[in-house]
């Protein structure tokens, strides 16, 4: 038995029977072709097991790490083990970028992509939403590669790990581009819930924070406009001002390790993303709960959580409101429409924010909201995958591909999909 390995948050603790790191497809079929349960460990910033195996934790982090650009097809292949932060600069270079990127740069590719981890943009989709191909490992040491078109895409890309080994992904890319970043404070939630949209389509790519505390100001307002855009700002934004300092999300914390503010404009993978790649991002001690509901719900889900305040306060670190375009990936929670996602930055305190959940789902059930598949959840069985109406089509996708149920776990079956 290995020694306990923990996630990020270290809320999760792991015990395979044995961690591997293969250091090329060959030595990855070789530790596939030996054991009867696998998962893979990305990054490690899931907060529930969705990774978890009592068999072969595998790690990818020393496979070939080669980024390789299509300059013809714009199209850039990324091995499925680097980070987000790893990759950005070498695509700058080349003239080109991905459309979007979540606030953290510190999360891998493909478990970003296979949870369903997004940015934000009424306009741009989650990241798996820039996925062009899938190459897969099965169980069976098959090297498959999905592209866009094919009948099993849409059930590939946002796969929670359960389809095989996400060896590499083929991303769209767009020219480079440049952003500035501006943050507003004080924003009253009755003139935002009054015109949601006049937030939201300000910039590129929009946040909305707060502690919940006061229940009737929004903390922060983060907005991010494509350089040239920036200048149409107001100074004001809905009664709320423009900051004179950079800011942290977190009150009171030191805004050393978030990307430049102030409206000054930079390169797009240094101005999307909250936190800069060098630092611990966020709070660094702290769990996560995400939910998503469609963008026509979007003012009535934010009165319903402001409708318990005072029950979501004294566990709340920050919570972050963000949009983004509806996709149609199977198992995507922005399934079928533009949607807005609710996150929550809780207290390192699992048992109670545990206990806290199920009030919290209450009270967004009204419009049908979807957890972020690798964060803290209550919902599981036939209520959750009833939410998306193609479980089934996965179920049966996962059968074909995984036979055996090397890449099964309890996470799966405790969500209905295995």
């Amino acid at each position: 038995m290995t020694a306990p390995l923990t996630n990020w948050a270290r809320n999760v603790e792991y015990r395979p029977a044995v961690l591997v790191s293969p250091r090329s497809v060959e030595e990855l079929r070789d530790a596939l072709a030996g054991t009867t349960k696998a998962k893979v460990r990305g990054s490690g910033h899931s907060f529930n097991r969705i990774a978890d195996t009592d068999g072969s934790l595998i790690s990818l982090g020393a496979m070939p790490s080669a980024v390789e650009i299509d300059h013809g097809r714009r199209i850039a292949r990324v091995p499925g083990g680097l980070r987000y932060g790893d990759v950005v600069r070498e695509i700058d270079a080349a003239g080109f970028a991905v459309p979007n990127l979540a606030s953290l740069p510190h999360i891998s590719v493909a478990g970003a992509v296979a949870t369903g981890t997004h940015g934000s943009g009424d306009r741009v989709s989650p990241l798996s939403g820039a996925v062009a191909a899938v190459e897969l490992m099965t169980a069976g040491g098959e090297l498959r590669t999905i592209r866009r078109g094919d009948d099993d895409f849409a059930g590939a890309v946002i796969s929670l790990g359960a389809l095989g080994v996400v060896v590499a992904v083929e991303l769209d890319l767009v020219d480079t581009f440049r952003v500035a970043q501006t943050v507003f404070e004080r924003v009253p939630v009755d003139a935002v819930l009054a015109d949601l949209g006049a937030v939201t389509t300000l910039g590129y790519s929009t946040s909305i924070f707060t502690t919940w505390r006061n229940p009737d100001v929004f903390d922060q307002v983060w907005v991010k406009c494509r350089a040239g855009e920036a200048s149409v700002l107001p100074g004001s934004l809905l009664g709320g001002t423009a900051a004179t300092s950079p800011l942290h999300p977190l009150p009171g914390v030191s805004a050393e390790a978030c990307t430049p503010q102030l409206g000054e404009p930079g390169p797009w993978f240094e101005r999307l993303p909250h936190f800069l790649l060098e630092f611990t991002p966020s709070a660094g001690d702290e769990l996560q709960s995400e939910y998503f509901v469609d963008r026509r719900d979007a003012p009535a889900a934010l009165q319903a959580l402001r409708g318990i305040a005072d029950q979501i306060a004294p566990l709340l670190q920050i919570a972050e409101t963000r949009t983004m375009a509806g996709e149609a990936q199977w198992l995507s929670p922005t399934l079928g429409a533009d949607t807005v996602a609710f996150h929550f930055t809780w207290v390192a305190d699992q048992r109670a924010v545990e206990a806290l959940l199920p009030t919290v789902e209450r009270a967004l059930a009204p419009f049908g909201a979807r957890p972020h598949w690798g964060k803290l959840f209550a919902m599981e069985g036939d209520e959750l995958a009833a939410l998306y109406p193609d479980a089934q089509r996965f179920r049966d996708l996962r059968e074909r591909l995984d036979p055996r149920d090397v890449f099964a776990n309890a996470f799966l079956e405790r969500v209905g999909l295995a």
